[in-house]
């Protein structure tokens, strides 16, 4: 009989840490395929594999789509592509993004519950937001076991307290202990479990893949929202999975509420630059007019100009308020991520 056999790993900010922390404790012939997801930006060069392999006692790789698996692994979600996982073997896909990234956690432990049901073991690691939380629950759903990182001591805490407050998660551990009960899960014999699997996340798990029956396809999970999709502007469907609520798109794109507020303000944002630049445009335009419309001896029109050009003025101002505001959140966002970055860098040349 097997054990926890697959091991899914989720992180974001100060992820490397944790993940680097976590497999160096593993040992070189525990009974299981780990995989990790770190959200990394598309255009990035991934070392992660290199340190894991140097700083503990399993090799890590960046798997090729088809790979198989293998006991005694570990597979790193490449940048841009999507982890899945299909029975006995490993699938990439540039699908959509999820919760804004690509790899993302969800696809991952979605995948792995559909194709392994409850030989697999969820963990969510230091991360902001709730990436991996719509998956955990999936993870637990069709048997698996759920962990998370004791918010308390993660960099940040916002993925781990996410999938606590959401998911009956069966332990919230420190990283020792994490690595010391993924060693007993995988020793454990399982009684493997056919569970049915729920047509919509079948569905999901398609799009992740950007599969073409499935975009094609005229049923989605949930219902029909008020919501736009920041990515594509296509309809959102509203999902909910117990208590937590997510979104989808037509095109697949998906997002979790907190995802979805981020996503929405950085869109906000993006309109009132255009809308600060239209206006210095038009005010600009308006004061050459009204120069112009001087030295014509037009002093009605030069004057209707001249107040055009003050509106203008008057509203960008306004807007240029706003934009500071955000900025110094942005600022403060940018420290934060700036922290995490630092203390990944110590952790890969330390």
């Amino acid at each position: 009989m097997l054990g926890h056999d697959i091991i899914v790993i989720g992180a974001s900010a100060g992820g490397v840490e944790a993940v680097t922390q976590l497999v160096r404790s593993l040992p070189a012939d525990i009974p299981a395929a780990i995989f990790v997801v770190i959200h990394i930006a598309a255009h990035s060069k991934s070392v992660l594999p290199q340190i894991l392999q140097r700083r503990g006692h399993l090799p890590a790789i960046h798997p090729k789509d088809g790979e198989k698996i293998l006991h005694g692994k570990v597979y790193v979600a490449p940048p841009d592509l999507h982890l899945l996982i299909k029975p006995g073997y490993i699938n990439l896909a540039h699908g959509p993004k999820e919760n804004r990234h690509r790899p993302a956690v969800d696809p991952l432990f979605r995948s792995a519950a559909q194709a392994y049901t409850n030989r697999v073991v969820g963990v969510i690691l230091s991360g902001s937001l709730d990436d991996g939380t719509a998956g955990l629950l999936v993870v637990k759903k069709l048997g698996g076991i759920a962990i998370a990182q004791d918010p308390e001591e993660a960099l940040y805490d916002g993925m781990p307290g996410s999938a606590i407050e959401n998911v009956e998660v069966d332990y919230v551990l420190s990283i020792a202990e994490i690595s010391k009960k993924l060693v007993d899960l995988a020793g454990e014999s399982v009684e493997i479990q056919n569970h049915s699997v729920d047509p919509d996340l079948e569905i999901e798990t398609d799009m992740a893949e950007l599969d073409k029956e499935a975009v094609q396809s005229q049923e989605r999970p949930g219902r029909e929202s008020p919501y736009s999709c920041p990515e594509c502007g296509g309809v959102l469907w509203e999902i909910n999975n117990g208590n937590f609520m997510r979104f989808r798109c037509r095109t697949g794109h998906a997002f979790s509420p907190d995802s979805l507020f981020a996503e929405q303000s950085d869109a906000l944002e993006q309109a009132l630059w255009v809308a600060l630049r239209a206006l210095k445009e038009q005010s600009g335009l308006s004061r050459k007019l009204a120069q112009r419309a001087k030295e014509q001896n037009h002093s009605i029109v030069a004057n209707r100009f001249a107040e055009r050009a003050q509106e203008a003025d008057a509203r960008a101002d306004v807007i240029r308020r706003v934009l500071v505001e955000g900025e110094n959140q942005l600022l403060n966002i940018d420290n934060l991520e700036a922290t995490a970055e630092n203390n990944d860098l110590e952790t890969d040349m330390g």
